[in-house]
């Protein structure tokens, strides 16, 4: 069977968020797959350099995004999306913050995008229409790889603070918006689901536990159920993603596919 991969990143989601979000099936799911709780990101834990970092598998220092202001590549790297265009395979993104267009190369390597800027709805009532664009998109192309970001609980972590009641509610509806989607998802498809980073008071971007610690899930075929990785870093999931799809990861790529841990 043909091997497909569907990414969904909740910004900010810190992973001792999850068991307090209200709903215990977050808890379950994350721990039916093979799964991380203490992953780690990159420094700085900022928003678009830890998204670049994830599709590049390189740190802020070697991709040169430091801040949420892209910054060109001196020496580009492939990302996920580059690589797998390169032998003919199909991904589309689903956003609201439109700096993440820059976690791929502009031109013809994207087959599919939906983007509405984040406060033209209600943030909640957003993330549903992201979650079912999410999903029309996969019933009707079925692209390789598919991205899904919700950026609810960062909105609310800064605006009320992280682990605030606000914040925690936001988890639960990323949560929602997730089983939206996996409702019915293709068995083609391996899950993840992750953070870029966490938070802590009203701010991210330290070099500190609640802000650099975030966490994994993978469900799968190629994944056992209840495995938990002692380690993993955000820059493994690139790697991870194309060995998946039986192809070679870029020679500039830190990161090593979890593949090789389960």
């Amino acid at each position: 069977m043909e091997k497909k991969v569907l990414l969904i990143l909740v910004d900010g989601m810190r992973p001792d968020s999850i068991p307090l979000c209200g709903d215990e099936g977050f808890e379950a799911f994350f721990k039916s797959g093979t799964y991380c709780m203490g992953a780690q990101t990159t420094f700085p834990p900022v928003t678009l350099p830890c998204h670049i970092s994830l599709f590049h598998s390189v740190d802020p220092g070697r991709h040169g995004t430091t801040t949420n202001t892209y910054m060109p590549q001196a020496r580009p790297v492939k990302g996920i999306v580059e690589v797998l265009a390169d032998v003919k395979k199909t991904s589309g993104f689903v956003y609201t913050w439109e700096q993440l267009r820059d976690c791929c190369t502009p031109g013809n390597h994207l087959e599919y995008s939906w983007f509405v800027r984040q406060h033209t709805d209600t943030i909640s009532a957003l993330e549903h229409k992201a979650a079912a664009a999410a999903k029309d998109i996969i019933r009707e192309y079925e692209p390789d790889f598919m991205f899904l970001y919700l950026g609810g609980a960062d909105t609310w972590g800064h605006r009320k603070g992280w682990m605030s009641q606000e914040y925690l509610a936001f988890v639960k509806n990323a949560w929602e918006c997730i089983q939206e989607v996996l409702t019915g998802l293709s068995e083609k498809y391996t899950v993840i689901v992750t953070a870029d980073h966490g938070g802590h008071d009203r701010t991210h971007g330290d070099d500190i536990p609640e802000d650099m610690t975030i966490p994994v899930t993978i469900h799968g075929p190629d994944f056992p159920s209840g495995r938990q990785l002692e380690r993993c870093d955000i820059r493994d999931l690139a790697p991870t993603i194309v060995e998946l799809m039986g192809l070679e990861p870029d020679e500039e790529w830190e990161g090593e596919s979890v593949l090789c841990r389960v």
